[in-house]
């Protein structure tokens, strides 16, 4: 499946006989390519970079869900753009989705970084959605103040309400502008992690950005994540949640540009 992407390149690349690789940068559950727009624009100075919208999400197509599938979707839309290996920037979901293709692929890869969530089961508890979005009985039109209210009863959460809302139309015939069932039916593998072959290992360099506050990289993932990453590294970004490039846009940023130089 071929996904939307959001293209942002230098005014004018550097002249060097080895061109930089181009940046891929994936979103989290519920999220879109221009939630990483403030990290996207940054690193365009220097590199091409694509902001990809997962299948059943922003503007991409809708289907069922695995991360072998949103992987080879992955796979495929990058195909579209360059033959070179790409660094890739995967958040959350996305995050799992980038270790798929990176353990699966990892000829295209020629570095990864991982947003807060480590290779296993587990990650979004804090999403405690509702079934019942998907029954949500629309008005004939709807503002963004509506549409809070009509959405509060089930996200109570502020901030997880503010994420959905993105994924609202509004105005005249509003509505789910994502795959909200698909997502849905597919929330198991969302949750769960592949089962890879025992000697599955990604030989590139690999950071693993975690934010302090957020429960979804602990000690107990370590051991996996040396045997599947083998020379990754792991830094911790204070006071942060799980959304560490909202949370601290400067030190995410920092980080990612340091990962990169050095490599």
């Amino acid at each position: 499946m071929l996904l939307n992407v959001i293209e942002r390149n230098p005014d004018t690349l550097p002249a060097s006989d080895t061109p930089l690789p181009t940046i891929v940068l994936i979103h989290g559950l519920f999220g879109q390519a221009r939630n990483l727009g403030f990290a996207q624009r940054h690193l365009a100075a220097t590199h091409r970079t694509l902001a990809i919208d997962l299948r059943n999400h922003g503007k991409s197509p809708h289907g069922p869900m695995t991360y072998q599938i949103m992987a080879e979707d992955v796979r495929e839309t990058i195909r579209h753009f360059t033959t070179e290996p790409v660094i890739l920037l995967g958040h959350s979901m996305g995050g799992k989705t980038a270790m798929t293709l990176a353990l699966t692929h990892p000829e295209m890869v020629h570095s990864l970084i991982v947003g807060d969530i480590a290779p296993g089961a587990g990650g979004f508890a804090n999403m405690d959605l509702s079934s019942g979005l998907e029954h949500v009985n629309f008005p004939a039109r709807l503002d963004r103040k509506e549409a809070d209210a009509l959405l509060r009863p089930l996200i109570p959460n502020d901030s997880v309400r503010q994420l959905m809302m993105q994924n609202l139309t509004l105005g005249e015939t509003p509505g789910w502008s994502i795959g909200l069932h698909d997502i849905f039916q597919s929330l198991p593998a969302v949750m769960g992690w592949p089962d890879f072959p025992p000697d599955t290992h990604y030989e590139g360099p690999a950071l693993f950005i975690k934010g302090e506050l957020s429960p979804y990289i602990q000690p107990h993932n370590f051991p996996v994540m040396r045997q599947l990453f083998p020379h990754y590294t792991l830094e911790t970004i204070e006071k942060a949640g799980h959304w560490i490039h909202a949370d601290a846009p400067a030190r995410f940023i920092e980080l990612v540009d340091a990962f990169i130089k050095a490599h």
